[in-house]
């Protein structure tokens, strides 16, 4: 196996290594400045991004200021907020002001002058986060893996020659190879998860309207923003800033009643109901994810939940899926000039070409399937109070490909069975990773829960990470 290490010396004590809330804490008791962490970050990235492809653009000398003000404010004993002077990686797909957001297109990107920001970076903006760069993704985020014709291929660091997955891959390498604590993602089907399974670090899809979108997506409610982080704390802080309101999503939920990080700090699995679903409606799984994804399972057993295998009412909705998320592929892509076509992903263009061919009626077939889960996911969680399944039925395979070598199926839906319909049903769902294949690769076990329970999700993780502290590439 090839990895990022091979070879090579760490440096274990840098700061690059150390988690956001580590950073923050040494901020304000004398550890390293904001200065001297992003310089770390920046370090890393000059290192290890030739390789891994998980930057499309960095901003060094934006960056550098951010962080002088940040050490500023900090000496003052004035943060501008909770994640002042932490170092943060934007996917490319959320508005930055001042840079282009380009979505992995030739020509899909957005145009000049660049004055709006997503709410995920005007928030952590306004929380005082060092913006080091834009991460790598699929063209318009549309697959479970990252390549595309502006930025060729993303490769995972555990395995170079492997994908991290999608579409928040360059996310999710960049934060397992310490390029920056805590990255921003989005997740249509399964895009924040997949990677994380696939690199062994932590994200969560929140409920849909948990953190304001904006502008709202091609994919409507199927899409989602959330962390991707090395830690549950890590990703419970950013919750906390990322989930404030934004007027301009018009989905969006009130404020949370209740701090994310406090719901961590008293993480506790006693006496919860949890499902535990192997295979969902039949998907066939790797051998070595099933057995370490049963070990995860027997974790929260010992740690005092109540766990029983059962199924969830959830078909295999995968042409329904199909019919929404192709629909909203060739509304992202409409007003695109015949004669650009050809500088388009290909497997794009053909899920395009299937969206235009869907009927209104089609669309609203798929539609009340959602409804139909969704209320007969609502049931099911009267019943328990969490569901894990998980994460992938595969570890990650070759990078530049949609689908593992041999597959006879074409799209990358053929292996995320275990994600998308959590984004049919709207319903908070994480990926922990929970062990390493023989081969040195990383699984991860899916936590799921009722809508609205992004707390309970966290809190369950992070009694799983205590419990079970998973392998790092850093730190």
């Amino acid at each position: 196996m090839t990895t990022r290490h091979e070879g090579e010396a760490v440096d274990r004590d840098a700061p690059a290594d150390l988690t956001a809330a580590d950073l923050l804490e040494g901020y304000a008791r004398g550890g390293p400045t904001p200065v001297e962490a992003l310089e770390s970050v920046l370090a890393r990235i000059d290192r290890e991004d030739a390789a891994l492809n998980a930057f499309c653009a960095v901003f060094a000398d934006e960056a550098r200021e951010q962080a002088r003000a940040s050490a500023e404010r900090w000496a003052r004993g004035a943060p501008a907020g909770p994640l002042d002077g932490v170092p943060v990686a934007v996917k490319d797909v959320h508005l930055m002001r001042g840079h282009p957001t380009r979505r992995g297109s030739h020509v899909a990107g957005a145009h000049a002058p660049f004055d709006d920001e997503s709410p995920v970076v005007a928030r952590l903006r306004e929380s005082g986060a060092v913006f080091t760069g834009k991460t790598t993704t699929p063209e318009i985020a549309w697959k479970g893996v990252t390549d595309s014709p502006l930025t060729g291929v993303t490769r995972n660091p555990w395995d170079l020659s492997r994908t991290p997955g999608g579409s928040s891959g360059g996310a999710a390498a960049a934060v397992a190879a310490g390029m920056g604590p805590m990255a921003t993602g989005t997740d249509g089907g399964g895009s924040v998860r997949i990677p994380a399974s696939f690199t062994g670090v932590y994200a969560l899809k929140p409920t849909w309207g948990r953190v304001p979108h904006y502008p709202a997506s091609a994919f409507g409610s199927l899409a989602h923003t959330g962390p991707i982080t090395r830690t549950v704390t890590d990703a419970a802080l950013m919750m906390d800033v990322i989930s404030r309101p934004d007027a301009r999503d018009w989905g969006a939920m009130p404020p949370p009643a209740e701090s994310f990080a406090e719901a961590v700090a008293a993480a506790d699995v006693r006496g919860l109901r949890v499902a535990y679903s192997p295979a969902l409606w039949g998907i066939a799984v790797d051998p070595e994810v099933a057995r370490l994804c049963e070990r995860a399972a027997g974790v929260f057993e010992e740690l005092g939940a109540h766990v029983e295998r059962e199924d969830p009412p959830v078909p295999d909705c995968r042409e329904e899926f199909h019919v929404l998320w192709y629909s909203g592929a060739a509304k992202a892509m409409e007003g695109v000039a015949e004669e650009d076509l050809g500088r388009v992903d290909p497997g794009l263009l053909e899920i395009v070409g299937e969206g235009h061919r869907y009927s209104a009626v089609d669309y609203l077939r798929a539609t009340a399937v959602r409804m139909s889960m969704g209320e007969a996911m609502g049931l099911f969680h009267e019943r328990y109070d969490l569901l894990l399944t998980p994460a992938m039925p595969i570890a990650a395979f070759e990078a530049g490909l949609e689908v593992p070598p041999g597959s006879a199926d074409p799209r990358w839906t053929s292996w995320a069975g275990f994600s998308y319909p959590f984004n049919m049903t709207s319903q908070p769902a994480a990926s922990v990773p929970c062990g390493l294949t023989e081969g040195g690769l990383p699984v991860g076990l899916q936590i799921v829960g009722p809508r609205h329970a992004d707390g309970r999700v966290l809190a369950a993780s992070r009694a799983y990470e205590e419990a079970s502290p998973w392998p790092s590439l850093v730190g």
